[in-house]
This record gives C-alpha cells, structure tokens and sequence, in this order.
C-alpha cells in the first residue's frame, strides 16, 4: 500500500488527485479527553463501559483507532494514572472491537507527573500520544453539578504542561521498550527539531507517526496556510494526521484529507456538531467525516489496512 509519498510534491498530489489514488484515510476517534465531561455535552463518554461503547460505536461508523484517556474512577472528571484502570478500559474495547487500533494518552490531564502520565503504556495499547514540547494553557472549565457524578466547582486553569528533551525522550524510549507506536503530537514548526533528535537516538522507528494539533493556545493556528507549511517540513517516511481544535475540527480535517494525510475526530477535541448543536455521539462525528471523505474520493482505511500503514503487526 502505498500511503507515504512527497505530500510537498505538486506534481504528485495532481497525479494522485486526479487519478484517485489517495491512500485509504485513517480515522481516529478521540472519544472523552481529560478535561471536560458530561458537563459540556452530556454524551461525552466518562465510565469505562461507556468508553467501551463509544469506542464501538465509532468503529462500526468507520475509525480504526481509538484514542483513549481512561477516567479516574474517584474523580471521573479527570484522567487516571492507574494501570489497573487503563487494562480495564482496553480488554472492554476489545472485547467489542478486536481489531481497533488503541491509542492511549500520555497527556493524561493538567498537573500529572511524568510518572502518573506514563501509566498508560502499561494497559498495552498499540499506539500512544508523545508530546513533543511544553504547552501553555490558560482557560476555565465549567462548573460540574450534581446529579452529575463527582460534582465540583468551575476551575480556573493557568499553567504549563512541561516538556523538555530528556522528558521526551524517557516517554519515546518506554514506548520503544514495548513495541508502542509513538504518535507524535507537534503543535508548532519548532517541534519538528525534536523530532529529528529523536531519530538521532535511535527512540522511533519508520514509519513515523506526526499528527498537527492546531487550534490551542500556544499551537499553530488552525489556517489552511499553516498545514501546508507544516507538510513542507516533514520528515521522509511518515504519516501525518490531523487535530483540529473546537470550530476547527472540520476544516483542518477536510485539509488532511485533500493533502493525503489522516484525521482525528471526536468529543475531546469539539462538542459541536455546528454552532449551538451538540455531537449525539463520536460516532456521529465519525460518520460525518467519512461522508466527506468519500465525497471527496477518499476510501476508509480499514483496521487491517492503518495496521499496514503504521507498520503495527496484528498480534
């Protein structure tokens, strides 16, 4: 399957485009995120069987990953830090959906340590997030009342999520350790020097996995201008996907899609279907987008087929 090529390349992209022959699009579903929950849209999915359940959901609707920040089950409203509930999580997955690619988080949620955040890796994903640089966030989180579970105040949340090359490479090399993918999170060009130190090591292997998050506060801005600058730099070898934040969501992930790359949809990343209409569910934001890309000539990647194309074996 032949899902790498120059995406840089005019001439390839008219070739391609012309003739249809685009790569099958790998569609990830984000399902929950660490932040918010039910108290920005009540069909966000916060249990262990309702993440189970949107995450079969959105493969029946066409992803072949799943990204997954399991919640704290003392504070469900959070991200957990325990092994136990990350191998909770993924066997009720599976059990639903075999073949669905696992992406677990090392984001995990704002305040973790790096040893809290690396707990993940331990519920044996396939693939998990490595953010490739430090991220200023600034912004409140709504008010979570009774009845809904876990109820507190509205949060003011000022801060900086760290990351510095040493911490970076510990997360890629505990990846390596056991066979996990890295998918490189890259909110900004700069982050591209880490990535090429990253390779320098020896921590990640082709084919490499970068997806453009754009739209937070200190990332790129979510422009069409920004994402072809972005494919301008990548690296020979790999696959890009994009996260388009809140309203952006579609737009950048139309962009991926007409580019070659691969899209990231789902609750973590927007609530919205369009203004003042909330998602049913992720596998509504899932459908969605597979009309669009299909629309736009572009065949759904298959979890057999996005195995193939990151280089995951199937046991």
């Amino acid at each position: 399957m032949d899902a790498i090529w120059n995406f840089s390349n005019p001439y390839e992209w008219m070739e391609r485009t012309a003739r249809s022959k685009m790569p099958p699009l790998i569609v990830c579903c984000a399902i929950s995120g660490g932040i918010q929950g039910k108290e920005a849209n009540p069909n966000l999915p916060e249990t262990a069987e309702e993440q189970a359940q949107a995450a079969y959901e959105a493969y029946n609707a066409g992803a072949s990953i799943v990204h997954v920040h399991v919640r704290n089950t003392e504070r469900i409203y959070d991200s957990s830090d325990k092994v136990e509930e990350y191998r909770a999580v993924n066997a009720l997955i599976r059990q639903r959906c075999p073949d669905l690619t696992i992406n677990n988080t090392t984001g995990g949620s704002y305040g973790m340590t790096d040893a809290q955040r690396l707990a993940c890796l331990e519920g044996g994903p396939e693939v998990a997030t490595l953010n490739l640089g430090p991220e200023m966030y600034k912004f409140t989180a709504k008010a979570r009342e009774a009845p809904l579970q876990h109820p507190r105040p509205a949060l003011d949340l000022n801060g900086l999520h760290p990351a510095t090359y040493t911490q970076i490479a510990h997360f890629a090399r505990e990846m390596k350790k056991r066979g996990i993918k890295p998918e490189m999170e890259l909110y900004n060009p700069g982050m591209y020097w880490v990535i090429q130190d990253l390779q320098r090591e020896g921590l990640i292997d082709a084919p490499y996995l970068v997806q453009f998050v754009l739209g937070t506060m200190t990332g790129s801005y979510p422009t069409p201008w920004n994402v072809l600058s972005l494919i301008q730099e990548l690296p020979p070898n790999t696959l890009f996907e994009i996260a388009g934040v809140g309203p952006y969501q579609l737009a950048m992930n139309t962009m991926a899609i007409i580019m070659g790359g691969h899209v990231r949809v789902g609750l973590e990343d927007n609530i919205y279907y369009k203004k003042g209409q909330l998602f049913k569910s992720n596998a509504e934001a899932v459908e969605r987008i597979v009309r669009v890309a299909r629309d736009l000539n572009r065949e759904i990647a298959t979890p057999a087929q996005a195995w193939a194309m990151l280089g995951i074996k199937s046991s």
